[in-house]
């Protein structure tokens, strides 16, 4: 067939749905140890100190195993990193359907966690190698997206299964479901387009000739991790992104206390507004996402002005959370939340393409998880210093007021610390 009258195949959509599927297993295989909770404490006599380290012991691996992860994406492949990577802590969702206390649950939320960390690094990787600029802020948004849906669904669905089957049974389930991902995600994914069979050349070219700069083309890294640490731009993706993920973890860590405490809903209703933010930020950041690759390829905005635009709007729309405890509206309460978290998704439609814009040559992996190591200390911390707040003053007001300040911190990094988007020259 000549390769000027050849139809397109389209595989990288499919490597696209892949990639969502494999952060919405992320979220659903993390979240499932808070609804399971009640039963571990109940069954194994877990003291409240005790729960506590279960539930932080993830953070910690899934934090400094980052970079890593990135690391060995960038080394050995994305299709051999996130294929263990989901192996891996897929096993250890299953295992804990057969703890038998404390130490052993312990022990395999740190092996979730060090599986995890592979996750985002890897597609943002994916992505830059498989997608031509135009439409990978899109495909950016859209896999980061399922860590939204991901968590909208955990919690009904988890209980659901629970109260079907047991709290064990769950676990192993949640755990197959993974498996079963990275038997297909094996026998499908190639490391590049070129590599598989399903790709035709009329695809190929479509990807490679709309990439400014083509990653995993050439081996090897053009520098050290540690030495990307000499250049601004990588300063403000992660200070930038601290500020984003501090407020992004109120929403699954506080907010259902909010609702109940503040708000004085029941937990049916609070059950259903809480999702609510979680799938409008869902479809504003898949939106934001499609909206910024068209405004940059059709040359409207330059790459940076695009950046900082969707960045900066997104933030500022976050703010909203400053302001939800100052009206006495439940209604208004709910929709600032709604906009506040769909400002943080936009800004993050941005955050996770900012990787392919920047990196050195094949260090796209790398550059996304030393990001996200940063970020993630704004998870880790987020919750500890709010609940610090609530308890000192005895409301969320100025916690979340507070939140809102962080954010205009980083707007202000944003616009005067990134500078110009472009490629890291070595």
């Amino acid at each position: 067939m000549n390769v000027i009258s050849q139809k397109r195949s389209s595989v990288r959509w499919i490597v696209a749905g892949l990639m969502w599927a494999a952060i919405a297993i992320n979220y659903l295989d993390r979240a499932i140890i808070a609804a399971a909770s009640p039963h571990l404490i109940s069954e194994f006599n877990l003291t409240p100190e005790e729960m506590g380290w279960i539930m932080s012991a993830f953070f910690w691996t899934y934090a400094l195993l980052q970079i890593p992860s990135g690391w060995l994406a960038d080394k050995f492949g994305q299709k051999k990193t996130l294929g263990w990577a989901v192996g891996w802590w897929s096993v250890a969702t299953a295992c804990m359907g057969v703890a038998t206390g404390f130490k052993s649950l312990l022990l395999m939320r740190f092996i979730l966690g060090a599986g995890e960390a592979a996750a985002y690094p890897s597609n943002a990787g994916i992505a830059s190698r498989w997608f031509p600029d135009k439409e990978r802020t899109f495909v950016s948004a859209l896999f980061d997206s399922a860590s939204k849906f991901g968590g909208a669904v955990a919690m009904p669905l988890i209980v659901w299964l629970m109260y079907l089957f047991d709290w064990r049974i769950t676990f192993i389930l949640f755990g197959s479901i993974g498996v079963i991902w990275v038997i297909f995600w094996i026998f499908f994914y190639a490391d590049s387009p070129e590599k598989h069979r399903m790709v035709n050349q009329a695809e190929v070219d479509y990807i490679r000739e709309g990439q400014a700069q083509k990653h995993g083309m050439e081996k090897g890294a053009a520098m050290r991790w540690y030495q990307l640490l000499r250049y601004k731009p990588i300063w403000a993706m992660c200070l930038g992104f601290f500020t984003i993920n501090y407020t992004s973890y109120f929403f699954i860590t506080w907010l259902p206390t909010y609702l109940v405490k503040e708000k004085g809903m029941g937990l049916i209703k609070m059950g259903f507004v809480a999702t609510l933010p979680l799938l409008c930020g869902m479809v504003a950041e898949m939106t934001a996402g499609w909206l910024a690759d068209r405004l940059h390829h059709n040359k409207t905005l330059s790459l940076t002005a695009t950046r900082k635009l969707f960045l900066i709007v997104g933030m500022a729309m976050a703010l909203c959370v400053g302001f939800a405890p100052l009206t006495d509206s439940v209604v208004l309460t709910v929709v600032l939340l709604c906009v506040a978290r769909s400002g943080t998704a936009v800004a993050a439609s941005q955050v996770w393409a900012l990787p392919g814009d920047v990196s050195p040559k094949n260090m796209v992996s790398t550059v996304a998880g030393l990001q996200n190591t940063v970020s993630n200390f704004g998870g880790a911390f987020g919750p500890i210093i709010t609940g610090a707040i609530v308890t000192a003053t005895g409301s969320f007001t100025w916690a979340l007021i507070f939140s809102a300040g962080l954010l205009v911190l980083g707007m202000l990094n944003y616009v005067f610390l990134l500078g110009k988007v472009e490629p890291i020259k070595a």
